[in-house]
C-alpha cells in the first residue's frame, strides 16, 4: 500500500478533528464544562482518549473553539431563517423548532451552558461577551417588524418582544440542561402563543 501524501493526511487530520467537535459539542451541551470528563468525549467519539490530545491540549481550548464555532452556526441559522419560504410567523417557529429540536440544538445548548456556567475559560468567555445578546434581539428585529406588519404578531416594542422571546428560549434550555427525565420542551407553536397576534396555533 502506498503511503499517505500531504494532502491525504490533512483531510484525515481535518475529518477527525470534526469527529471530535462534534461528539465533544454532544457532551458539553449536556453536562457543561464541569461535568464534562475527556474521557466522556473520546467515549462519544469512538476514539481513544490520549488521541484527543493530538487536536486539543486541554478540555479548556476544545470548549472555547466549540464555543466559537456555536456562536457563527447561532448567527448563521439566524440569518439564514430570512430566506425560508413562509410567513414570518412560520420562519420564527421554525427558527425556535430548530432551537429547541434534540438533535440539531447543540450549539444553541452550548452557547447558553457557556453564559451561564462556572468555571468558563476566559477566552470562551471573552467570546460570549462580544456577541451579546443584543446582537440577536437586532438579527431578529426584521423579522419580528415584518410579523407585525402582517398582524400575525402581537402589538408592542419590538426589541421588548425580541428579547422576551430570546429569555423563554434561553430559559427552557436551561432546564433541559438539568437532565431531568420527567421534564419535556414545549412545541414551538404552543410557545409562540406569547407572541401571536391572537391566532390559535
Amino acid at each position: 500500500m502506498a503511503p499517505l501524501n500531504e494532502e491525504q493526511l490533512h483531510q484525515i487530520r481535518d475529518e477527525r478533528k470534526e469527529q471530535i467537535m462534534k461528539a465533544a459539542i454532544k457532551v458539553f451541551s449536556r453536562r457543561g464544562i464541569f461535568g464534562t470528563k475527556m474521557s466522556m468525549i473520546a467515549a462519544e467519539a469512538g476514539l481513544s482518549h490520549g488521541l484527543l490530545y493530538h487536536y486539543f491540549k486541554s478540555k479548556d481550548e476544545l470548549f472555547t473553539t466549540l464555543v466559537q464555532w456555536s456562536m457563527d452556526e447561532a448567527q448563521l441559522a439566524l440569518s439564514e431563517i430570512y430566506n425560508v419560504p413562509g410567513t414570518p410567523l412560520e420562519k420564527i417557529t421554525l427558527l425556535t423548532s430548530m432551537i429547541l429540536q434534540e438533535d440539531d440544538n447543540s450549539h444553541f445548548m452550548l452557547i447558553q451552558q457557556a453564559r451561564t456556567s462556572e468555571g468558563v475559560p476566559e477566552e470562551a468567555k471573552r467570546i460570549i461577551e462580544s456577541y451579546s445578546i443584543h446582537a440577536f434581539v437586532e438579527q431578529l428585529l426584521p423579522l419580528f417588524e415584518a410579523g407585525q406588519q402582517a398582524g400575525e404578531i402581537a402589538t408592542g416594542d419590538l426589541r421588548e418582544l425580541a428579547s422576551c422571546y430570546l429569555a423563554v428560549l434561553s430559559g427552557l434550555m436551561t432546564l433541559k440542561s438539568q437532565e431531568d427525565p420527567s421534564y419535556t420542551l414545549p412545541r414551538a407553536e404552543l410557545l409562540l402563543r406569547i407572541l401571536a397576534n391572537g391566532q390559535g396555533t
